[in-house]
């Protein structure tokens, strides 16, 4: 291989793998919980729905990696769907006793097989997407989530 090929290549693994390598903010359910919450109709679904009405700090975030604790909650194994709850299944928004900034949609890398067990705690490090009118998916996103 000729060293202009040699170049690239390890230029281009360099730059795919700073991704793993760079700063996560580290953050927290107290973090996440500023935000306000109005009432939006939306017509495919004939019915209204929360809104997010992000603050300044979180919008700050958006698109970012962070790091951030919680508990995991299988919600379709079979399908990979996972989210990061504040609080344990017991009382987590799903059950009432908290609200929609409480949860995060953990999307996982296709390399990934991990199977989580329901309230184990875990850190997850990822890119955090926020999601204003997605119905499909939580309000908070951690996308690219791996086990710290």
């Amino acid at each position: 291989m000729n060293k202009l090929a040699t170049l690239f290549l390890c230029s281009f693994f360099l730059f795919t793998s700073l991704e793993g390598l760079a700063q996560h903010k580290k953050i927290d359910w107290a973090f996440l919980a500023k935000v306000e919450w109005g009432e939006k109709y939306f017509e495919e679904y004939d019915e209204l729905v929360y809104y997010p009405n992000y603050s300044k700090e979180v919008l700050g975030l958006d698109s970012t990696l962070i790091e951030i604790e919680g508990y995991v909650i299988p919600v379709d194994v079979e399908s990979g769907y996972y989210v990061l709850s504040a609080n344990p299944f017991a009382s987590c928004f799903f059950c009432g006793n908290a609200g929609p900034e409480s949860v995060m949609e953990l999307q996982f890398p296709e390399s990934m097989n991990n199977i989580f067990k329901t309230d184990e705690i875990v850190t997850f490090r990822g890119r955090l997407k926020l999601n204003w009118d997605d119905l499909e998916h939580c309000n908070y996103i951690l996308q690219n989530a791996t086990p710290k």
